[in-house]
């Protein structure tokens, strides 16, 4: 109840009004049944866009840190992830993230839809880093279509350190269903996880036209923190122009629509 309230009466339609954002694909999402929607992770509010523009309920993994906050903040954030139904997960990783992960499944068993950040963190600088296997996992042992998900200028309005988003469009891309029925009872090969994980990133990096590095997303956030201004992988490490090794795709970053008439959803 509380995240329909909040969808369609109190924050949704202020967002809509202030942030006009628009969707494209939309219709790749299927009406009813399980599927896991596999996104890039730009900010904060991608957990908040995202969900606004669709029919169905959406629900995400966050971060433990969103339900353990002091103050007045941290107990408003605590309440509002609770309320929209988000799945805290402990980034640690171990038993902590394997019972996010089961969670995830659980709902997908329900035919519910599920959300997914596969770089496990918000990007550090724009670009699309290297993806975590637990969405491989999850669509091989649930069965569910994984549904790449691009989203558009959240970086911009909402860099990192920065709590209220400035007011501009946001956008989001949502590709064609992936089947990876193929590999079913495989979930267990570290090779075909990895080979399915790479798949969908290249998917998402063909929906949003970031450039990709080949690394995680945790690993240069840690690399930044320590003064490596740069932000490029170490020179030990091989260069990939997309996941899996693959040509990167000729892909424009989307933009706003200039007819105000393209349809959304939400």
């Amino acid at each position: 109840m509380f995240y329909w309230l909040m969808k369609r009466v109190f924050v949704g339609p202020l967002l809509h009004l202030v942030y006009r954002p628009w969707i494209r694909g939309e219709q790749n999402i299927p009406s009813q049944g399980a599927a896991i929607l596999a996104s890039n992770h730009l900010a904060v509010i991608d957990s908040f866009f995202l969900p606004l523009m669709l029919d169905r309920e959406l629900v995400f993994i966050g971060k433990q840190e969103y339900f353990s906050g002091r103050g007045v903040k941290g107990r408003l954030t605590a309440g509002f992830m609770r309320g929209v139904g988000t799945i805290p997960v402990d980034r640690g990783g171990g038993k902590a993230s394997e019972a996010a992960l089961r969670t995830g499944l659980r709902r997908l068993e329900e035919g519910d839809l599920f959300g997914i950040y596969p770089e496990g963190t918000r990007s550090p600088d724009g670009r699309l880093y290297r993806g975590k296997t637990g969405v491989a996992r999850l669509a091989l042992e649930s069965g569910a279509p994984v549904i790449p998900v691009a989203m558009i200028g959240t970086n911009v309005a909402q860099p990192l350190g920065r709590t209220i988003p400035k007011i501009m469009r946001i956008g989001m891309v949502v590709g064609e269903p992936l089947d990876f029925s193929r590999y079913k009872g495989m979930e267990n090969d570290r090779f075909i996880l990895r080979s399915v994980t790479d798949e969908i990133m290249y998917a998402i990096m063909s929906l949003s036209g970031q450039e990709y590095v080949d690394v995680y997303a945790a690993t240069q956030k840690a690399r930044i923190a320590a003064g490596v201004a740069d932000a490029q992988p170490a020179d030990t490490e091989p260069r990939t122009a997309a996941p899996g090794g693959r040509p990167a795709p000729d892909v424009q970053v989307p933009v706003p629509p200039k007819d105000e008439g393209e349809p959304s959803v939400g």
